[in-house]
């Protein structure tokens, strides 16, 4: 879960020039409050206050949030969880104003961190906050999971609401982390069959994967009808990862991403898991393509960190091991049967009822007086920020 994998993920972004084809945006921090929206108080101000040289000093409150083993102290935790959660939020608020259609954080996507812990390699659950965002303009949000690991984090923010749909495809079973998400699992209260739950075995592959997923994500549109989605591509579902145990090829991956783009409703994109880091580069690259409908080079671009793609320097490339599917016909089509008829039970495209809306949260860009800009500098970097003009627009003089 490293930042170097975004750094590299960048580089081939730039490299394939897929950033000429898009608006960038340099993400601000979350403030604190805004972190609170979802997260206890007090778990924000610790997370704010805790660094490496205090934490023999604070082992009875380590141990109440759940830091330590999967979830260490380091260096600029805060300003790190502030960044890819600053630019998730902002990206729904984008989404809301009809910005764009599609924004993208591949460093968001921290979907095991729950409201007073942390868990998993994640602190701040950014999807959550970014949910709650959409659902100022949005009566109906769905969250979808491809993630190896089951999106537990996102799933109990909104077991007992029906604004909110959380669908994971996942391992489940052999003690596998988080451990949740049975098919079973469906929520309670106003969000029963809200919760959909996919639990998948061991080296699922890329028809197996489509001929359950495509099925029932149409059923989930045709039924909920949301007014926005949002999308955690994490990437430990691809063969070869260091802790995932799926056999999904690039294509396999990218193609779920295909397929949500075509219902046409804005879609907040994230990256999530992901722990052989070139892989992870790749399928973010990859995506990122997906998303713009440009067709790349197999061939990567010289970067920064082209020797990490030795030895084939390619983008798409050949399983090194095979893991057996034993996800056999017969356990997707029951699996596939009992989601769908959960499905069917729920309210046709449930509706909420009229109330004031909440204020938006702040955009840098939207506002001319930002308190992070340096007063001693005729320019900060947000002003400088809004200056760049991409070099295909053409603007009119006078």
């Amino acid at each position: 879960m490293k930042p170097h994998r975004l750094c590299m993920t960048h580089h081939l972004v730039m490299g394939y020039e897929l950033h000429k084809k898009m608006e960038i945006y340099r993400p601000r921090k979350a403030h604190p409050v805004e972190l609170a929206q979802f997260h206890s108080e007090d778990y924000v101000d610790f997370l704010a206050r805790v660094t490496p040289e205090h934490v023999s000093e604070n082992l009875q409150q380590l141990q109440r949030y759940n830091l330590g083993e999967d979830c260490p102290i380091f260096e600029g935790l805060f300003n790190f969880c502030q960044i890819y959660t600053g630019g998730s939020i902002d990206g729904a608020t984008r989404l809301n104003h009809g910005l764009c259609d599609i924004a993208v954080n591949w460093a968001g996507g921290l979907h095991h961190a729950k409201k007073r812990e942390a868990s998993g390699f994640c602190y701040i659950n950014d999807l959550v906050l970014a949910i709650l965002e959409l659902l100022k303009y949005h009566p109906r949000v769905l969250y979808l999971d491809i993630d190896v690991h089951h999106g537990d984090g996102v799933e109990e923010a909104f077991y007992l609401t029906d604004r909110v749909m959380t669908v994971s495809f996942h391992k489940y079973g052999d003690y596998f982390f988080p451990g949740t998400g049975d098919v079973k699992d469906v929520g309670e209260k106003k969000g029963k069959y809200c919760s959909v739950n996919v639990p998948l075995r061991d080296g699922i592959d890329d028809m197996t994967f489509q001929r359950i997923f495509q099925p029932v994500m149409r059923k989930v549109m045709e039924m909920y009808k949301p007014g926005a989605i949002v999308l955690q591509c994490g990437a430990d579902s691809l063969g070869n990862d260091r802790l995932g145990c799926f056999s999904l090829s690039l294509d396999g991956h990218a193609e779920c991403v295909k397929f949500m783009k075509g219902f046409k409703v804005p879609m907040l994109v994230t990256g999530g898991g992901g722990y052989t880091k070139n892989n992870v580069a790749r399928c973010w690259a990859y995506e990122t393509a997906v998303l713009l409908e440009t067709k790349l080079d197999n061939h990567l671009p010289e970067n920064d960190y082209y020797e990490y793609y030795a030895p084939q320097y390619t983008l798409k490339t050949r399983p090194q091991q095979v893991i057996e599917n034993m996800n056999v016909r017969s356990y997707i089509e029951q699996i596939k049967k009992e989601v769908i008829e959960n499905l069917k039970s729920i309210e046709h495209a449930p509706g909420v009822q009229m109330s004031e809306v909440p204020p938006d949260n702040y955009i840098p860009e939207m506002n001319d007086d930002d308190e992070d800009e340096n007063p001693d500098e005729r320019l900060g970097q947000y002003a400088m920020d809004r200056n760049i003009k991409r070099d295909e627009e053409f603007y009119d003089t006078y």
